[in-house]
Formats: C-alpha cells, sequence, structure tokens
C-alpha cells in the first residue's frame, strides 16, 4: 500500500530525482515551504531570465550551489528541484551535506515515459523537447537506484509510479537525536569519571541526590533505585548573573559519607520537588568517559544506566566508552589507556549485564543540544557549525576533538584549541581533557578536572554555572602529562617582563584570551542583539569614528564595563521664557503608563562611570588587569578623567576607604563595584573649555558690549532713526551676558587637592554576581545616601523626591521644587521612572528626561537665547532623534554590563560598550 507520510530528518538535503516531466516541482510545492525549494529552473530564469536556457546550465548550478550551501550552513532543511539523474551532478549536493554536516536524502520520482511526455506535451515552455531526452533521463536514473547507498545518500525513498509519487501528502520532519531542545534543565553536568565510583557517589551526594541499593529481581536490574533526597545546601546565584563560581571541595562529613552506598546502588527523585525549572526537575548530564583506569568501572555503569533509564540522566559517549563498546562487539582493540583494567573488572560480571553495557553505549548519541540551543553537552568539544548536526565528522569530533598533527614533550597529540576561536551563542560544556581548574573561555568550559589521576570530581550545575567538586580519595592512575596549572609561576619565566609574568600568574584563560580584541568585530555595519531592543544597528560610519576615539584616546577596553547613554530633554515648553518645564516630563511618562517617578536634582558636573576593587588583587582577578591601580574613573567617551596619577590614586583610594567605612563590600557580598555618577566641579575637566569657550564669550561680551551700549546711548540722544530700539536690544544683550558669566561661574570652583572634588553617585550598576537594573531608582538613591554618609566630605548625596502622577498635589509640589533649584542657581532636575526599566507593556519609555532652568541654559544655547525670536526658533528643535539614540544607547549599556557580569567574553561586552561610543558620532543637535 503507498505510504502516505514522507518520514525525512529535520536537517536534510532531499535531492529530487527524476526525468523531465515526473512531477518533481508539483511534488515539491506540494509538500515543501516554498522558501525550501531551490530549483535549476529558478536558479536559470535568474542568471538568464529564461527558465529554459540550456547555455545558462553551468551558471544556474553554481548559483543553486551558493544557494543550498547558504541554507545548509544556517542549518536549514533544503530541496533541490532538478532532474540529478546523472551522478556527477549529485555528487557536489552530497559533498555540500558532508561538508556542513547535514543528512543527504534522495527521494526517486519513478513515473513512466509515457506520463513524463505527456506533462512535457502539456507545458508551452517544453514544446521543442525530443523525445530521447525523456529516455535517457529514465536509463540514467534506473542505473542510479544501484549506486545512491554507495554515493553517500543516508535515506533512499524510491516512489514508483504516479499512485505512490501522489499517495504522499505530509513530510514528517523527524529530531535528529541530538536534537533535545525542549529540554530546558536544570541540570547538574558531570565530567569524566574513570570508574571513580566513590567519588561520583560523594558528588551525587552534594548535588542533593541520594545513592540507595535495590534488590536484584532479574537479569534486566541493575540493583539500582534513583531518589532526589533535598536541594544542596547554601544558595546558588541564578539569572544572568552567572559568572560565579563556586567550588565545594571540603571532605564530607561522617554522616553525609554514611548515606554513600558502596556498590549496586542508584540516584532517585524524591517525589515533588520545587515545581517546573525547580530542583525537582533537576537532571544529570553525564560527559562519558565512564571507564577505564579506575577502579570500579562496572558500578559507574550501573549508576549512570539506571539514571539513564529510569529519564534522570542523559549521557553521551567518550572515547574510552566508544573503545570499549568495540571491545564488547568483538573488535580486535589494543588493551591499552586503562581498557585492560575495564576488561578485567567486566570479567566477574554476567553476560546479561556485559550485554546490557553493550547495548547502552551503542545507543549514545554524540552530543546533545538542550534548552533551546543554549546550551550543548560534548564529551571533548563542539564548534558551532557541528551543534546539532549528524555526520561521521561530528562524532569523531565529539568523541576525539581535533588535533594538530603535532606531538608534546609526553609523546601526546597536541590539540587544537578550538574553543579560543569559539564564537557560538550555546554555552558548551565538555571534558576529554583533564585541567586543574575549570575556566571559562568564550562560553565554553571543560570540567574534566582529573579525578583518576588524583585531582577532582567536577560538575556544573546549569543554569546557575556553579561548580561543585569532591577531591580524588588517591592517584588510581598516573597521568602521561603532568596535572598541573598551565599559568607561570613567579619563577618559572625570569626574563619576561614583570607585568606579563604577573598577568599570566593571576588572569584566567578567558581574561588572556581577551588581551587581544579583533578590528572585524567593531568594523563595517554591526547588527548587535540587545535584550531590551532586539537589534541595534551600528552604521559603518559610525563604527570608524569610534574607531578612531577607542584606539587613540580610550582606556583599556578592559575597563571599559559600562558607558552611560546619553539623556534626551523633555518636550518644548509652551511657558513664557521657559524651553523645559517639570510638566512635559510627568506629561510623557503618564502617556507610557508610568505611575511614579522619581525626580533627582541634577548636578552640573561630569559625568563619570567609577569601576572599583576593594584591592588591586579583586581587579586582577575580575578584569585580567595588571598593574593599574585600584580602579578607573572614566568619561561617556571612555576616557580616563584624571590626568594626574596622584590624584586619580588618592581618590579611587579614599572612595574605596568610604565602601569600607560603610561596610559596602560585606553587605554585598563583591570585591568590585560600578558605580554610575556625577564628579564636580565641572571645571574639574572641563577647564580647558570654560576658559577658551564660556569665559571668552563672556569676556568679549563684557568688553565690547558696554562700549556698544555708551555710543548707542549717544545716538539716541541725538535722535537717529532706530537708535533707541538699537539700544534696548545692546542693553538686553549685556544683561544676557551678565546672567549668562554667572551661570557658568556657579558651576566652577580651583581644584588644589583632593578635597576639591565631589562625587555625586545615584546608580548603583553592578557588583560581583549581580546587576541592579532589577532595582528601583528610589532603592538606588537611598543605598547610595547610605554610602554618601561614611565620606560627607568627597562623596554627596543626590536630593530626590518620589511623584505620584496621579496626584495633582505632588505634581506640583515637584514643579516647586524645580522652580526652587533653579531659581537658586541649579541645573534642574532629572525624571526617571520609579523603575530601572519599567514594564508597562509598550515599548521602551525613556530612562530618563533632563529639565533644565531658565539660566542654566544660557550656557547650552548662548546669552541670547531669550532675546525675541531666538526662543521662538528654538521652539521649534526636534527631539526624536535624540530620543531615539537615548534609547539605543541604553538598551546597549545595560546588555554590555549584564554580559560582563554574566561571564561573556570581553569582545561582546567591547561590542557593546563600542555601539554607545559609535552613535554618539550620529548627527544630533549635541544641545539637546
Amino acid at each position: 500500500m503507498p505510504q502516505d507520510t514522507l518520514k525525512l530528518p529535520e536537517l536534510a538535503l532531499v535531492v529530487l530525482i527524476g526525468s523531465t516531466g515526473a512531477g518533481k516541482s508539483t511534488f515539491a510545492r506540494r509538500l515543501f515551504r516554498p522558501t525550501e525549494i531551490v530549483s535549476s529552473d529558478t536558479c536559470r530564469g535568474l542568471v538568464a531570465d529564461d527558465e529554459n536556457s540550456l547555455d545558462a546550465t553551468n551558471d544556474a548550478f553554481d548559483l543553486l550551489h551558493y544557494w543550498v550551501s547558504k541554507r545548509l550552513k544556517r542549518g536549514r532543511l533544503t530541496v533541490v528541484d532538478a532532474t540529478n539523474v546523472r551522478a556527477e551532478d549529485r555528487k557536489g549536493l552530497v559533498a555540500l551535506a558532508r561538508q556542513h554536516h547535514c543528512l543527504p536524502v534522495a527521494v526517486v520520482l519513478d513515473v513512466p515515459d509515457a506520463v513524463a511526455a505527456e506533462r512535457n506535451r502539456q507545458r508551452p515552455d517544453r514544446q521543442g523537447l525530443k523525445p530521447h531526452v525523456i529516455a535517457n533521463h529514465r536509463r540514467l536514473l534506473r542505473q542510479s537506484l544501484r549506486s545512491l547507498k554507495a554515493e553517500g545518500f543516508r535515506q533512499v525513498v524510491h516512489l514508483r509510479g504516479v499512485e505512490e509519487v501522489d499517495a504522499v501528502q505530509t513530510i514528517r520532519r523527524d529530531p535528529l537525536y541530538s536534537n533535545r531542545q525542549a529540554e530546558t534543565g536544570p541540570f547538574d553536568i558531570i565530567g569524566d569519571i574513570h570508574g571513580c565510583y566513590r567519588e561520583l557517589c560523594e558528588l551525587l551526594g552534594k548535588l542533593g541526590y541520594e545513592v540507595l541499593p535495590e534488590e536484584v529481581l532479574d537479569a534486566r536490574d541493575l540493583g539500582v533505585r534513583v531518589v532526589r533526597s533535598t536541594p544542596p545546601p547554601g544558595p546558588l546565584p541564578s539569572g544572568r548573573g552567572g559568572a560565579q563560581r563556586i567550588h565545594s571541595i571540603q571532605d564530607l562529613s561522617s554522616e553525609e559519607q554514611a548515606n554513600v552506598a558502596e556498590e549496586g546502588a542508584s540516584v532517585s527523585p524524591s517525589p515533588g520537588g520545587e515545581g517546573a525549572g525547580g530542583w525537582g526537575n533537576r537532571k544529570v548530564v553525564f560527559l562519558g568517559d565512564l571507564v577505564d583506569r579506575g577502579p570500579a568501572s562496572p558500578q559507574v555503569l550501573r549508576l549512570v544506566m539506571s539514571m539513564v533509564r529510569d529519564g534522570l540522566a542523559l549521557c553521551v559517549p567518550g572515547n574510552h566508552d566508544i573503545k570499549l563498546l568495540r571491545h564488547l562487539n568483538g573488535k580486535n582493540v589494543s588493551l591499552t589507556h586503562g581498557l585492560a583494567e575495564t576488561v578485567a573488572q567486566l570479567a566477574g560480571e554476567t553476560p546479561a549485564f556485559k550485554e546490557q553495557v553493550r547495548l547502552f553505549l551503542d545507543g549514545l548519541v554524540s552530543h546533545y543540544v538542550l534548552d533551546g540551543g543554549r546550551l550543548v553537552v560534548t564529551h571533548a568539544g563542539m564548534p558551532e557549525a557541528m551543534q546539532g548536526r549528524g555526520s561521521g565528522a561530528v562524532r569523531s569530533f565529539a568523541l576525539f576533538g581535533e588535533t594538530t598533527g603535532e606531538i608534546d614533550e609526553f609523546g601526546l597529540p597536541v590539540r587544537y584549541a578550538w574553543a579560543a576561536d569559539y564564537r557560538g551563542r550555546a554555552t558548551v560544556v565538555y571534558g576529554h581533557t583533564p585541567v586543574p581548574e575549570p575556566e571559562w573561555l568564550n562560553n565554553t568550559i571543560d570540567i574534566d578536572t582529573g579525578c583518576v589521576f588524583g585531582g577532582r570530581l567536577t560538575a556544573l550545575r546549569y543554569p546557575e554555572r556553579a561548580l561543585v567538586t569532591v577531591p580524588a580519595h588517591e592517584v588510581y592512575c598516573e597521568p602521561s602529562r603532568p596535572l598541573r596549572s598551565a599559568k607561570l609561576q613567579l619563577g618559572d619565566a625570569p626574563d619576561e617582563p614583570a607585568a606579563l609574568t604577573k598577568l599570566k600568574l593571576g588572569a584566567t584563560a578567558q581574561q588572556q584570551h581577551d588581551d587581544l580584541l579583533d578590528i572585524r568585530d567593531v568594523t563595517g555595519k554591526q547588527l548587535i542583539n540587545t535584550r531590551l531592543l532586539n537589534t541595534v544597528t551600528i552604521r559603518e560610519e559610525n563604527a570608524v569614528a569610534a574607531l578612531e576615539v577607542m584606539s587613540r584616546f580610550a582606556l583599556n577596553p578592559k575597563w571599559l564595563l559600562y558607558l552611560p547613554p546619553t539623556m534626551s530633554p523633555t518636550e518644548t515648553s509652551e511657558l513664557p521664557d521657559l524651553l523645559e518645564h517639570p510638566a512635559e516630563a510627568f506629561a510623557y511618562y503618564q502617556r507610557q503608563g508610568v505611575a511614579r517617578v522619581v525626580c533627582e536634582e541634577k548636578h552640573m558636573g561630569s559625568r563619570v562611570v567609577v569601576v572599583l576593587g576593594k584591592d588591586e588583587a579583586a581587579i586582577q582577578r575580575r578584569l585580567g588587569v595588571v598593574g593599574e591601580g585600584l580602579g578607573k574613573c572614566y568619561t561617556r567617551t571612555g576616557r580616563n578623567f584624571f590626568t594626574d596619577e596622584t590624584l586619580e590614586a588618592a581618590f579611587l583610594a579614599r572612595l574605596r576607604d568610604a565602601l569600607t567605612a560603610a561596610g559596602f563590600w560585606e553587605k554585598f557580598a563583591t570585591d568590585w563595584v560600578c558605580l554610575d555618577a556625577e564628579l564636580l566641579p565641572w571645571s574639574a575637566k572641563a577647564q580647558e573649555l570654560v576658559k577658551n569657550q564660556y569665559a571668552a564669550v563672556a569676556a568679549a561680551a563684557g568688553a565690547a558690549l558696554p562700549q556698544a551700549e555708551a555710543a548707542l546711548a549717544q545716538a539716541a540722544a541725538r535722535g537717529l532713526d532706530g537708535a533707541a530700539a538699537l539700544l534696548a536690544r545692546t542693553s538686553a544683550r549685556r544683561d544676557a551676558a551678565t546672567h549668562y558669566a554667572d551661570a557658568y561661574r556657579r558651576y566652577c570652583w580651583p581644584v588644589q587637592s583632593l578635597d576639591d572634588l565631589k562625587l555625586a553617585p545615584f546608580h548603583l550598576l553592578a557588583t560581583e554576581g549581580h546587576t541592579y537594573f532589577d532595582r528601583d531608582h528610589a532603592w538606588h538613591m537611598e543605598t547610595l545616601r547610605a554610602l554618601s554618609l561614611a565620606d560627607p566630605r568627597l562623596l554627596r548625596a543626590t536630593p530626590y523626591r518620589v511623584v505620584d502622577l496621579t496626584s495633582l498635589t505632588e505634581v506640583e509640589a515637584a514643579i516647586e521644587w524645580w522652580t526652587d533649584l533653579t531659581h537658586g542657581g541649579g541645573e534642574g532636575m532629572v525624571v526617571k521612572p520609579y523603575d530601572f526599566i519599567p514594564t508597562t507593556g509598550r515599548s521602551l519609555v525613556q530612562p530618563a528626561l533632563k529639565c533644565r532652568g531658565r539660566e542654566y541654559l544660557r550656557i547650552i544655547y548662548g546669552p541670547d537665547y531669550l532675546l525675541p525670536g531666538n526662543l521662538e526658533r528654538l521652539r521649534q528643535r526636534n527631539i526624536k532623534g535624540k530620543r531615539n539614540l537615548a534609547l539605543r544607547e541604553f538598551s546597549l549599556g545595560v546588555e554590555g554590563l549584564e554580559r560582563f557580569v554574566a561571564g561573556q567574553p570581553l569582545r561582546l561586552v567591547h561590542q557593546c560598550v563600542f555601539g554607545v561610543l559609535a552613535l554618539e558620532s550620529e548627527p544630533i543637535d549635541p544641545r539637546l
């Protein structure tokens, strides 16, 4: 009976084979998406404007192969609609499938010549087709049927006649064995065990599982039972701040050891749990190399097999496991590298158990893609291009990794450092190569810590990114390569510069890798994915401008965790003599569905970001920066605020001491902090700007306008036509110049020492393992006010008030407060939504709006901005571009800092920081 459903792998290259007129195009359109079909006729039309142009065949198939390659690279099922009756035509397609680790599938549409001929006669574009063409196609097709498997097609579907072709009504896309994306965890991922059963039981105990024996009733039983006892003690990190590393290497207590069964035990979950995604749903993932070298490989196999059987664990194979499988399959394998010990240990087991082991190992999949594609688990590693794919090359890489072809001094192959080049989205957790300490590198981590060699057995808790380890009880096998740190000790490189040696001593693998950034990551058009705005586009010309600034003037990129966004002003006020007023800010947030706002006094200083460590060791540990001090205070463009190193060191040390006195480090369980602040006075950084621009304008006005006023007064006294009006305007300009000078002088005072500086922090941005974008602005204000009390001579608490926008009384009081501030010479205030990132159900709202006072705006728009005609013209200013810019920069700033706290590579953090700097070169009126 003809089949009505065609089963295909979800990722495959489907090659339709049939003579012209066999119905391939109709078959493809009926069963596949239009975007999945790559047709040779379509390609001819694209290159020659004629789908039947045979002289365009070579160009058409060049395009077809390019098109197919791009789809397969992106992991898209692709259908090739062409005759494909010649082996040489199919050879290139099979090669493309192999290149992209996809399964090639042949679907043969074998219809009678008469049917094909009749279909061609009904097509106006095929009237000139010669009869022998169909016969030749059919002959070649028949010859091909015998060789398709040998050519490399993993699946061949032969549809004989029109009835079988038409009977197929649906396509069932079967997930690949490695596709477990629907399983979201959480997971406990355990590295190479190598027969270390005792340590495995202890590690499971630390993870919160209980090991229990079970009665064996028949040959199928493994003598195991699986229970999860209680969640492990102590809090685990969660959320995006997952860079924190936790080690639990203390010996088990005697009470804990009493819960560990000696043999024939397993792990089982207790009923209940913490709900979806909680403790009760955790699953263990074993990374292979269960056997060899250690003392109890059969016991390890029983434990792992029982957990997999009961759905409490996943397991991928290691190279040692596959070698054991070959032995159990009767292959002639050398009993080296620990296999002899495993074979001897298995000698006492029953044939039934050994058959269970053989079937279990034979069914293991090379790797798994989990949690919606966010996690890949494998034995030896997995480049992005191979993830979720199926081929011999994929399986080989998963088992052995890749070598350079060289041999090291211990006679072992030198492995290709694939993780150093990895740029994939998924976290890759692997083992295979023993390391003394698991370290993150480009979102990958090797957790084989050499337990069998006397090291430790390690588990990674996902998504918490917490490491849990137990020490080996003894050295079960001496390693061929010493299990020691790759980091140099101070005495290892006496001829190298001290700073470089120190860096190698303290820096992580990721920090050392981040020493060199790739210019290709920041040049050209960039599309940056962010949590808040999906994609932010950086134009090529803006990237060039940012590269100039970053390469010539900015700090070491490792300091630049965050660049603050620009801030938009309010809409233009219609009130007399006012360009900005709080009523417009309040109205904006009300329209956006924000019920409460925080109004903060706006300091006239320099916007700075402060990155500070408890000590230099903290900076070295977290940032990988050596010999550059306790921290840095930098501007919105990434430049160092201080030019005097002595003053900078004193400022940072005093700020550190204030944090210490306030108990900040203990309260937030951190040894570093990132603050957003204003540093006063404005003249401390803008001295040259004040002298050359503002003071020069005031001096020129003060010198010229009184003389002009005196001359015009004489002219007016003589009754010259128009002199009185011009005199009035000149007098108004002189008064405006006086107010202008008064305005900027309020924000300037000489800086002779540290006592002349004031820091006004207003955002606590991040500490170890946390960002604080989830805290409201009132929390930030109060937290930093308490900090300011520790050193009021250096730190200034920012006055603020919370305003309920539904209360007319509170709104009016806030407007009066702003009026008093600005009449008293203050710059104005900043209005922010109460929540740092409001969730109003609408699009992202402005993170802040500045509302500047009447006199302060003289500094921005010039002394004469309030004179007749000028203010009316300024009311036409367009703030739309400024607001769009502020949102993009805000989303990039949040994204970059969250990436840093989550332990992402510097290039991904720097991408966001660089993006903010690039956006600053957009043509937006800087006065806004």
